[in-house]
């Protein structure tokens, strides 16, 4: 592939080095130090230093992977923007006004899901979603809305407020491997970005992005970071951790790195 000459961001999601703490040290008194392990904040600090442009986490309301304590270490200990995903609820807002990340991405949130599915719905809910952006850039916080490609929803996240938005790629993710529904689904991405551009609003992709699709995916235009995580996380066990953001990182920009 040749460079476009593009930087393309990347934000590693770090979800998931918690998720393998918690498989053992769940009832634990601490969440780091000791016998506890792996350590969130060691990871983030590897990926800072292989090149990440950011780190992302999304403390979830039951903490099944990442604890709040955690987001207070990075918040205290990143020199890269924190970019903390969250539930639109007050508690949440509470929160995230208390840590102050660089970056808020707020997204659906279900008890019964593993990971996030699917995208926010903004135009479903456009008061409290206004009344949540406005809270947080009140507090001085960068807005993004996790939303699937869909006009409505991105219509409806410009006039929310939101300065940017992160195009939910898991379903172009689950059809890779059908390549009439894979176009389908690159094509409703590539309208998705060009549409939120032209409305003004700064356009991130995460969700599903791999080794592999992420070749496609960086040819969505007006992209300016990817969200990155499990992925990363699975290709650490097999490389380390820091030559595993490097690859993401030189697959994103090929010619640039």
């Amino acid at each position: 592939m040749q460079s476009t000459g593009r930087l393309i961001l990347l934000g590693v999601n770090i979800d998931h080095c918690a998720t393998i703490r918690e498989a053992r040290y769940r009832d634990y008194d601490r969440t780091h130090g000791e016998i506890v392990e792996p350590d969130p904040l060691a990871f983030a600090f590897l990926a800072e230093r292989a090149g990440a442009d950011g780190i992302t986490v999304h403390p979830r309301e039951d903490q099944r992977h990442v604890k709040r304590s955690d987001v207070l270490r990075l918040k205290e200990h990143l020199q890269v923007p924190l970019n903390m995903e969250m539930a639109a609820t007050d508690d949440m807002v509470a929160f995230a006004l208390k840590v102050k990340p660089t970056y808020a991405c707020v997204v659906p949130e279900s008890r019964e899901e593993v990971t996030t599915e699917g995208g926010l719905d903004v135009a479903g809910q456009p008061e409290r979603i206004e009344r949540v952006t406005k809270a947080l850039q009140d507090g001085g916080i960068k807005v993004s809305l996790f939303i699937d490609p869909d006009p409505a929803q991105i219509k409806a996240s410009a006039q929310a407020g939101a300065t940017f938005i992160e195009l939910h790629t898991g379903a172009y993710a689950n059809a890779y491997y059908d390549a009439g529904q894979r176009a389908e689904e690159c094509n409703r991405l590539k309208k998705g970005a060009v549409l939120g551009h032209e409305l003004g609003l700064t356009v991130n992709l995460g969700h599903g992005i791999n080794y592999v699709n992420v070749a496609e995916m960086r040819e969505v235009p007006h992209v300016h970071e990817m969200n990155i995580g499990h992925s990363i996380i699975s290709r650490a066990l097999l490389t380390g951790g820091e030559e595993a953001v490097r690859e993401m990182k030189r697959r994103m920009n090929p010619g640039l790195f």
